[in-house]
């Protein structure tokens, strides 16, 4: 039932806190109980020399009969008969409901002496012991105080527990908000009052600060917060961080963070991963809720229809959040896009569920938005009049995305376009299809149509025998990496660009497959001409005339690649290198009148290719 041996602290003092609430609802209604002015208070305390440690409380105490029917059965729990006679009773502050819990303490004890008297006053004490095995004795004995002590025995190999040091760590980590003081000797160790449980409104920012270095041993401040606390319709009680950066922690590094999860103010789990979807895995935090459902040992939540009900609003809480955040604070959250982007871009590839949320949170540079950026709230209302779609353009950096050939038409018509340039932006794109209705699309599609009409200005056209020449040209140097070559509709100051042709996979597949597969090839591609582009007017004129046709090559060869590398196609870049160099020695002699002549020229170009 149990995967640490320490365990057994949280259970004995989460019994304990039982008694203590227990008494305090009987006081409330009946001062004719024994010691009605003791403080309810726990004590631990450790005796090295007879290997034992002690846990006592000033709760309701149990009564010979009580003691053997709860001890004395595994899974019978005097609480859980308790709240079925106090139906009316507040149950918020009742942790125990198995019998199980006090089991526990045979993990680390060869035997256990349970002393307790009753509130009763006319009742006796009686005495309780066993060692794990399948029997136990029961008889009387001398407590002059109501409550409980348990006395532990430990077997040799749990001596660990004899050092204070180590008791006190082991309760202050899964016990440290249980709401009655606990002492080792006169020394008081938990806090009592678990911050989460507080109002918002009563605690101090420093406050946070200071209880997230202790839950994160991260030295600096969390870039944002989040308190949760209420008890209708659902009792839930959490505090997220947003940390300062992706990488955070003195002792270890790491970029996802950690929920604990309590009940009750008593720790459950150390770190919940089902409590926040996995795009949210960097917040820190603790959540707490009365209502989790707990399987015997306490360890371990049921898979419930409240878990899933504290799931989901935690998440709509912190979606709510950061949307307020980005909205009142935009510098703020400028910084958490910076750093947690990829996290929301993730879920949106991932999440189905989660993508209509999450995409009001996204942030993109744009070629209106200047170095800032921008929502798609935000661009859909710059949209021009007539436009039915959110457009955007794929390239691996932005300042290669501000200059795609691919923008020339929605810079003539001044369309804005998002740069998309992170290596996560592909697998976005493959669950973020619109955005409030508006389709988002590629500006490389072939069959491209935009609204409005482009500014008018002078063409001076390829002639049509040029052009066809240097098409043929085209095929032949690309060969089977081009399925057509044909003049370019939009272009106005690019010479070319590539289109994937209409039954090929999308580019944003492409570049999935170019960032996964070791042998990456470049598809074929339709190859668009721009026929008013002084180039491609001097390469027309050479392939026409059939002269310097090693030049009209390399300068192909070149052009296609310059292509791929804008649109983060490319396998190589290096590989061009090469040529590049070669093409410039060849435009060196040519420029030089000592040594350039179109043959010199020919000979470079050759060479390149």
């Amino acid at each position: 039932l149990y995967t640490d041996r320490e365990i057994f602290l949280r259970e004995l003092i989460s019994n304990a806190s039982d008694a203590l609430h227990r008494i305090q609802f009987e006081t409330a209604t009946n001062r004719n109980v024994l010691d009605p002015e003791a403080e309810l208070a726990i004590h631990v305390d450790v005796d090295k020399d007879a290997k034992t440690i002690t846990i006592s409380d000033s709760g309701i105490g149990m009564m010979r009969e009580e003691m053997i029917a709860t001890l004395g059965t595994i899974a019978q729990s005097g609480v859980r008969t308790a709240l079925e006679q106090l139906e009316s009773a507040q149950r918020s502050d009742i942790i125990g409901q198995f019998g199980v819990g006090f089991y526990s303490v045979f993990a680390v004890a060869d035997d256990v002496v349970v002393t307790s008297r009753s509130y009763r006053p006319e009742e006796p004490a009686a005495r309780w012991e066993a060692t794990g095995g399948a029997s136990f004795t029961v008889g009387p004995a001398v407590r002059e105080h109501r409550g409980t002590t348990i006395r532990l025995h430990l077997k040799d190999d749990a001596t660990e527990f004899l050092d204070t040091w180590r008791v006190e760590q082991a309760i202050k980590k899964h016990s440290n908000f249980v709401a009655f003081p606990i002492y080792m000797g006169d020394h008081r160790i938990n806090e009592r009052t678990a911050l989460w449980r507080r109002q918002p409104r009563e605690v101090e920012a420093e406050t946070y600060d200071e209880f997230y270095r202790q839950v994160t041993f991260d030295f600096q401040p969390p870039l944002h917060h989040l308190h949760i606390s209420a008890e209708a319709p659902l009792d839930l009680h959490a505090l997220l961080f947003v940390p300062a950066t992706r990488e955070r922690g003195l002792l270890e590094r790491r970029t996802e963070g950690r929920v604990k999860l309590y009940s009750r103010s008593v720790l459950i789990q150390e770190e919940t991963k089902d409590l926040l979807p996995q795009h949210f895995r960097f917040i820190e935090g603790v959540v707490d809720s009365d209502e989790l459902p707990l399987n015997v040992s306490r360890e371990t939540v049921q898979r419930s229809p409240i878990l899933q009900r504290i799931s989901k609003t935690l998440t709509n809480r912190l979606v709510r959040d950061l949307e307020e955040l980005a909205e009142k604070e935009p510098d703020k959250y400028a910084t958490f896009w910076k750093e947690f982007g990829p996290f929301l871009k993730e879920g949106i590839a991932s999440d189905s569920q989660a993508k209509d949320q999450l995409a009001k949170l996204l942030r993109f540079s744009t070629t209106k938005g200047g170095e800032g950026e921008v929502s798609l709230a935000d661009y859909k209302r710059r949209m021009v009049e007539g436009q039915e779609a959110i457009y955007y353009v794929l390239t691996d950096n932005l300042d290669a995305a501000r200059r795609s050939p691919h923008l020339d038409p929605l810079y003539a018509r001044d369309i804005e376009a998002l740069l998309l340039t992170d290596v996560l932006d592909s697998f976005m794109l493959s669950g973020l299809r619109e955005f409030d209705g508006t389709p988002l699309r590629n500006v490389d599609d072939p069959a491209l149509k935009l609204p409005g009409t482009e500014q008018p200005e002078e063409r001076n056209l390829l002639s049509s025998a040029e052009f066809a020449a240097l098409a043929e040209r085209f095929k032949q140097v690309l060969g089977d990496r081009v399925t057509e070559v044909r003049p370019s509709e939009i272009l106005r100051n690019s010479p070319m660009r590539l289109v994937s042709p209409t039954d090929a996979p999308g580019r944003e597949m492409q570049r999935i497959q170019r960032l996964m597969e070791r042998d990456y090839s470049v598809p074929p591609k339709i190859v668009e001409l721009n026929k008013t582009h002084s180039l491609l007017h001097d390469l027309g004129a050479l392939a026409l005339g059939g002269r310097d046709l090693a030049t009209v090559d390399a300068c192909i060869e070149q052009l296609y690649d310059s292509a791929l590398v804008a649109e983060g196609l490319h396998p190589s870049p290096a590989a061009m290198l090469p040529r590049i160099q070669t093409l410039m020695e060849a435009a060196a002699r040519g420029a030089n009148p000592r040594t350039g002549d179109a043959g010199e020229g020919g000979d470079a170009a050759e060479q390149a290719q």
